[in-house]
């Protein structure tokens, strides 16, 4: 029986999320020999076990690893003001290092395990994910599937449209694509955002996923995420109890008032509030909610705010903790008129075609040969696989 043709999933290193690159610059630049371990979790069982997934995984992340950047890509990416010539220089040397990547299986698991130099490794993370998510759901493509997803889609915009006629409040929604890394596959991705565009591009103003903002003429969105945070928990420059500080002042060094939102919940809101005073409030443009009540999060930032005597109403707040669009738009009802708020929406966008999405990470466990850990506010979020550390940090932070 002759084998299927092989369809590579990424064609393009722009095809990742924007923050990988300013996380990546910015590792570049403080922490260039930093060694960091990255591990696939699948959160939910799947309709299928994932090692069958296994060989073709394998194919695809050895296609990954002859991909480089083009001139083209290169000079988009140098066009983002943030973006610095250097780090441009260094990837226009950049390829992914196969060796660096391992693919087994246990049992019905998959695991992949990326492990080496951080600035080497941490890219593998989006790819990995889009790559296992497009080869799960390929067993799910048919007419039926797709029509139901243009359905979907036409819901979402009936509800963007039904919106629109409502009272203006203080301050518009602005809604970005999150969804690159759990997307059905990067065609429906793309045919989501142009669809989107069309239709409510006043609403619909971002991507994350820097090949289509630079295809679709979209602003590329992206800031940190928590495996920034959590390097810092292992560098050992600081006390455990100032990581999130010495992260933030490392940030704010390397982008001088760019790219201004901090993510707030590596270890809790009540932890990042308690180091993120006057300074960083008056540095940063605003905050990113990732887990928790949004609304109990949202209500905490403004009394912060308050006590330091800071309007608000200058801040962005950016949810995008699992959204769907109503969630979204409750969300905005209740502050729109109190602060800034954007919201970036991912799986709901790029995979709600029927079939139960995939409920799959690549996280951060080790830097520096040190465990990290993430200790969110929601439960079923954390992760760490040293317990010993695990409670230390509970300790350091006052986490029951």
């Amino acid at each position: 029986m002759p084998t299927a043709p092989f369809q590579p999933i990424i064609e393009s290193l722009l095809d990742t999320d924007l923050y990988k690159f300013t996380m990546w610059q910015a590792m570049l630049h403080r922490h260039p020999s930093a060694q960091a371990e990255y591990r696939f979790i699948c959160r939910q069982p799947p309709a299928f076990p994932l090692a069958e997934l296994a060989p073709e995984v394998e194919r695809q992340i050895d296609d990954l690893c002859t991909l480089r950047f083009r001139p083209d890509e290169l000079d988009y990416l140098r066009s983002l003001r943030y973006i610095k010539s250097d780090f441009v220089d260094f990837l226009s040397l950049f390829h992914f290092q196969r060796h660096f990547i391992r693919i087994y299986t246990e049992g019905e698991s998959l695991h992949i395990v990326a492990q080496g130099p951080q600035v080497h490794v941490m890219g593998f993370e989006i790819f990995v994910l889009a790559i296992v998510n497009e080869l799960y759901f390929r067993r799910f493509h048919s007419a039926e599937v797709f029509a139901q997803g243009r359905q979907r889609l036409q819901s979402k915009i009936d509800i963007l449209q039904e919106f629109s006629r409502e009272p203006a409040r203080r301050f518009p929604l602005l809604i970005s694509d999150f969804g690159l890394r759990r997307r059905f596959s990067r065609a429906w991705q793309t045919e989501v955002l142009q669809t989107l565009r069309a239709s409510v591009p006043q609403y619909v103003t971002g991507t994350s996923n820097v090949a289509l903002a630079r295809a679709l003429d979209v602003v590329p969105v992206g800031i940190m995420a928590h495996e920034y945070l959590q390097s810092y928990q292992a560098f050992g420059k600081v006390r455990l109890r100032d990581f999130q500080r010495a992260a933030l002042e490392d940030w704010v060094q390397e982008y001088r008032g760019d790219l201004g939102i901090a993510l707030t919940d590596v270890v809790g809101m009540k932890a990042f509030l308690a180091d993120f005073d006057l300074y960083f409030a008056k540095l940063f443009d605003g905050l990113r909610h990732d887990s928790g009540d949004p609304i109990e999060w949202g209500e905490q930032a403004i009394a912060h705010y308050h006590a330091l005597r800071i309007d608000p109403a200058s801040k962005r707040f950016v949810f995008s903790d699992g959204l769907d669009l109503p969630r979204a738009l409750a969300i905005y009802r209740h502050f729109a008129d109190r602060v800034q708020p954007a919201f970036g929406i991912g799986t709901h966008l790029t995979n709600d075609l029927g079939p139960e999405p995939l409920n799959i990470v690549m996280k951060l466990f080790r830097c520096n040969g040190m465990p990290t850990a993430k200790l969110p506010d929601s439960p079923g979020k954390e992760h760490c696989t040293d317990a010993t550390f695990l409670a230390y940090l509970r300790q350091v932070f006052g986490r029951a």
